[in-house]
């Protein structure tokens, strides 16, 4: 069977963003490296926010749930009040460094790139095929969303000021950490009830196979995206692409 005709009833993209629409080097030696240089100026410049406080917050609560399970876990000190900055600032380090997925750090992540792409200091990148593939995709109807582990706000900063100019247009949702885990059906599910739209009516595109693992018990179609550098793995049960000029649709 075709990849057009497993997808011809898909009416929505739903897309992954890193080794999917953007390169994998784009955020590990570009946008992760910046949030952590600019970590500390940020919260010291923005302290005063209720905005900057909230995330702070929100580290803490993640905090709390660590404590007693990692024994490389910054010690956290409230009082006074610089070094209950302090405290974030260093467990916001500990974070990155383990790469994990927390609300908290994610919004503290957006709004340091923000400033980076208001100053000129970032652009956002995807791939060369993306701009032709959301003309071909919205011309032929389709809706086009993202899911991925940045904020919301991350993900918009990075569509809106790329070397192709402003994608964001193109995009009709998103979706980030406070969807749920990209591992489990449920986000899926969850999704496809926000959008008002059969799971069989929308495929996730993804370069990680447990994640289209999850998808495919959620009803949704699947594809993995091969970009450069990876290889394709035995018994996949997805079909799968090279470039999203693959990706077609029986009109």
């Amino acid at each position: 069977m075709t990849l057009a005709s497993l997808l011809k009833d898909v009416r929505i993209f739903l897309l992954d963003i890193e080794g999917t629409t953007t390169p994998v080097d784009f955020v590990y030696q570009v946008l992760f490296p910046f949030a952590r240089d600019h970590l500390g100026g940020f919260l010291q410049d923005s302290w005063g926010t209720e905005e900057t406080r909230e995330f702070v917050d929100l580290l803490k609560t993640d905090y709390k749930e660590d404590l007693g399970q990692h024994q490389d876990l910054p010690n956290w000190q409230e009082d006074p009040l610089d070094r209950h900055r302090e405290s974030g600032e260093n467990y916001a380090t500990w974070l990155m460094a383990q790469d994990r997925k927390s609300t908290g750090l994610k919004a503290l992540q957006g709004k340091i790139w923000e400033r980076g792409y208001q100053l000129g200091e970032l652009r956002g990148e995807v791939y060369p095929d993306v701009l032709s593939a959301f003309e071909r995709w919205a011309g032929g109807g389709k809706d086009i969303c993202i899911f991925s582990s940045g904020s919301i706000l991350a993900q918009q900063l990075l569509f809106s000021n790329t070397r192709y100019g402003d994608l964001k247009p193109f995009i009709k949702r998103y979706f980030g950490t406070t969807t749920g885990s990209r591992m489990e059906a449920e986000s899926y599910r969850k999704i496809s009830a926000e959008l008002d739209a059969p799971p069989s009516a929308i495929a996730f595109v993804s370069d990680v196979v447990t994640e289209l693992d999850a998808v495919k018990l959620s009803g949704m179609s699947t594809v993995l995206c091969l970009r450069p550098g990876l290889t394709l793995p035995e018994n996949l049960g997805h079909p799968h692409i090279e470039t999203f000029d693959e990706i077609s649709f029986a009109n």
